[in-house]
């Protein structure tokens, strides 16, 4: 991987949740080519390890760790180990997040004619809801609690979050999904205020649509074809493409550099190809 612009994070340790997905992954080999110590957190223990093990091959100083972001004793524990083994943690990327499908419609709109065919708002699964919301809320929370404790006494830190274009306006079919997106965009512009005595700085990164392992089955049929999903996407996104993971990197370095970004705090950035700007007209 080629940064597009580099910055020195020379013995910074970096923290990054749901290291085991794709977009975080990314995160965590790009912000190793600076310099930093990754600690590649994910429930996921073999695919944070994975990761990790790519980065280290490629001459970068990483390590992967069990982690539930739902549980403060999980957290805590990958933290007594992260101090051990890199010391304390100066930017937090917390990435770990998803959706659930007993939190999700069948239906984009309602009539009362899909009552007992699919499932539509009335059949949401409360406790389908409520791990969408705990997934990515709390576990953007419990985190923070833990690893920004370290950054107290720092000249520099920086929290990020993954926030979603769900945030700005909701999504068909996914009302969990899109409620605990907005809620991040809240919450990093509580925690930029409420942090804004210190040294750290928090600040969001909003993705539109990229390929992920979490939704690539919504968007692409068996047989690899598009789906009508991918299609409505695809048209309201003004450069008429998905984004390619690498893209957002530009985003993370700048958030993350005190010299690029020192006083920029509580911003929610969007990398989309103009979805968030397009009215569809």
């Amino acid at each position: 991987m080629k940064l597009p612009f580099e910055i020195d994070l020379k013995d910074k340790v970096v923290v990054v949740t749901g290291a085991g997905g794709v977009l975080c992954s990314i995160f965590a080999e790009a912000l190793s080519k600076t310099g930093a110590k990754i600690a590649l957190l994910d429930i996921n223990e073999e695919a944070a390890k994975i990761n990790a093990d790519k980065i280290a091959k490629d001459g970068g100083i990483a390590k992967g760790y069990a982690c539930n972001v739902l549980s403060r004793e999980s957290i805590e524990e990958a933290h007594k180990a992260i101090l051990s083994d890199f010391g304390s943690c100066d930017i937090l990327i917390n990435g770990a997040g998803g959706n659930n499908p007993k939190a999700t419609t069948d239906n984009e709109y309602f009539t009362p004619e899909d009552m007992g065919k699919m499932k539509t708002f009335f059949d949401l699964d409360k406790e389908g809801v409520e791990f969408v919301f705990n997934l990515n809320f709390l576990g953007t929370l419990l985190p923070t609690q833990v690893f920004a404790q370290d950054m107290l006494d720092k000249e520099d830190a920086s929290i990020i979050n993954v926030s979603s274009m769900n945030a700005y306006t909701p999504l068909t079919k996914i009302p969990a999904y899109s409620g605990a997106k907005a809620a991040i965009s809240n919450f990093t512009q509580w925690l930029a205020v409420h942090f804004s005595k210190t040294n750290i700085r928090c600040n969001a990164i909003a993705p539109g649509f990229f390929v992920t392992k979490q939704n690539e089955k919504l968007l692409f049929n068996e047989d690899k074809t598009p789906t009508p999903r991918t299609e409505k996407i695809l048209g309201s996104t003004p450069m008429g493409r998905f984004g390619k993971a690498e893209e957002l990197i530009g985003a993370l370095l700048f958030l993350v550099s005190k010299d690029a970004s020192s006083f920029v705090n509580g911003i929610v950035i969007p990398v989309d190809g103009g979805f968030s700007a397009y009215s569809g007209v």
